[in-house]
């Protein structure tokens, strides 16, 4: 007995020496082949299923039936690396044989990208692709939004969506947008377009409802964020609050700003919903604040993802946007005074630079007087786009036209001198900003606020 239990110890030794053996060579073998091996967890019996030539010389049959061991082999079906095998006549086992391979690829898989952190607003992990919703921000320059997407991203889709929403007749019969409007909206796009096509990048444009055509894109693509300005209008804000929920059906992110308005809304001294409700209360609570320095735009873009091969799409006609385009030629065959402002970011600019150029040139009457073209600078529509930012403009007529800053206001809206500090150009840029930021504070469709009208700001609430 004593000599047979002396050669089961050795027939054990053997056995484990001889496997030890045959991982190590497998081991070698399994560095240069791809895929790796995977780790099978099949339990044979060694008396019933396992070749013995593999681990033993041989050896008298008599002594194997006495070997409940099992063993657990190296297999290159990875399909069964959870199945296991035994012989249901062998008595339970004394001890196991493990192989000495690393654990399974399927459990542990390599990565086969660099992936950005789960946490959002760790700017270390970069974003693969990224979408920019382009809005009311037709522009380049101080455009926070493309910025930022341009800075966390590899690549980037710039899109435009024409809602269907936003065009046919209203409840009271006229056109929600109408041809002149259109019209220069449609250029403004163009322009951005083309500002994009020569710093390495374009604009896809299409028609339909944001939810839907962002979402596509971003499927198509393999979108990580999109990124967005935030809007001020009740159906703007609908429109963000639906983005935001079928984006996060699909695991994406998305990233408002602030920058259709003079001062930034974080800057505000007080809580939106605290915000007074007239011209005078708003003006005082911000005589201290200071702008915002613009934002330079980049002179490169990145490049558009590769993945999706998403085609830019052509931009849309009036015809495509349901208004008739005779609309905006007169009776003898000419366009109408209003078809001459030019829409876009580039046509912006050149005014914006003609306009201070007027500024300089007109004598100082010591009064408040701004002479323009017929008294008005005439940038308004621009600024209703986005195809100006408020604070460059802001700055750009600091630097180059000194006059336009020393004339101020009084406290009452009226001309003439004051010590309020406040120049003509910040009291009408002030004005736009307190429509705005009124029409933000009861726009919201979270939560019914409750206050007394607004005054002086009727028509920002319809």
């Amino acid at each position: 007995m004593d000599a047979n239990l002396r050669a089961v110890e050795q027939l054990e030794t053997k056995v484990e020496e001889e496997q030890e053996e045959i991982a190590h060579s497998s081991s070698k073998a399994a560095s240069v082949v791809t895929p790796p091996l995977s780790t099978a967890s099949i339990s044979l019996s060694l008396s019933t299923i396992l070749p013995t030539h593999l681990l033993l010389p041989p050896k008298p049959s008599s002594l194997l039936p006495a070997l409940p061991n099992k063993i657990k082999i190296p297999s290159q079906v990875s399909s069964l690396s959870h199945l296991s095998l035994s012989s249901s006549s062998q008595s339970p086992p004394k001890s196991s044989f493990r192989s000495t391979f690393s654990a399974s690829p399927l459990q542990a898989p390599l990565p086969r990208a660099p992936r950005r952190s789960s946490e959002p607003s760790n700017l270390a992990g970069v974003r693969r692709s990224s979408i920019v919703w382009f809005r009311n921000d037709l522009r380049v320059h101080d455009n926070e939004c493309l910025n930022t997407a341009q800075n966390e991203s590899i690549s980037v889709l710039p899109v435009y969506c024409f809602d269907p929403r936003d065009y046919g007749k209203s409840s009271s019969g006229f056109d929600k947008t109408g041809p002149y409007r259109a019209t220069f909206l449609i250029e403004s796009v163009s322009d951005l377009r083309r500002t994009l096509q020569s710093r390495g990048s374009d604009l896809v444009v299409r028609i339909g409802k944001p939810e839907i055509v962002l979402v596509d894109l971003a499927k198509a693509i393999g979108a990580d964020a999109v990124y967005a300005h935030r809007e001020v209008s009740h159906d703007e804000v609908r429109a963000e609050e639906k983005i935001e929920a079928a984006m996060k059906e699909e695991g994406v992110e998305v990233k408002f700003f602030w920058g259709s308005t003079l001062y930034h809304l974080d800057d505000l001294p007080f809580k939106l919903e605290e915000m007074p409700s007239n011209y005078g209360g708003f003006r005082e609570k911000l005589q201290a604040l200071e702008v915002r320095s613009t934002i330079a735009a980049l002179d490169q873009f990145k490049g558009l993802p590769a993945r999706g091969d998403v085609e830019p799409g052509e931009i849309p006609t009036l015809l495509d946007l349901g208004l008739n385009p005779t609309a905006t030629i007169t009776q003898g065959g000419k366009p109408a005074a209003n078809a001459s402002l030019v829409g876009g970011e580039t046509e912006a600019l050149q005014r914006l630079r003609k306009f201070a150029v007027e500024c300089q040139v007109q004598p100082n009457k010591g009064d408040s007087s701004i002479y323009g073209a017929n008294f008005s600078c005439k940038i308004s529509p621009w600024l209703a786009m986005g195809c100006l930012s408020p604070r460059y403009m802001f700055d750009e007529l600091k630097k180059s036209a000194t006059r336009i800053i020393s004339a101020s206001t009084r406290k009452d809206g009226g001309s003439g001198p004051s010590d309020t500090g406040m120049n003509w150009l910040m009291f009408e840029l002030l004005w736009r900003d307190f429509f705005r930021f009124i029409t933000k504070k009861y726009s919201s469709t979270k939560k019914q606020l409750v206050g007394s009208a607004a005054t002086a700001c009727t028509g920002a609430l319809a």
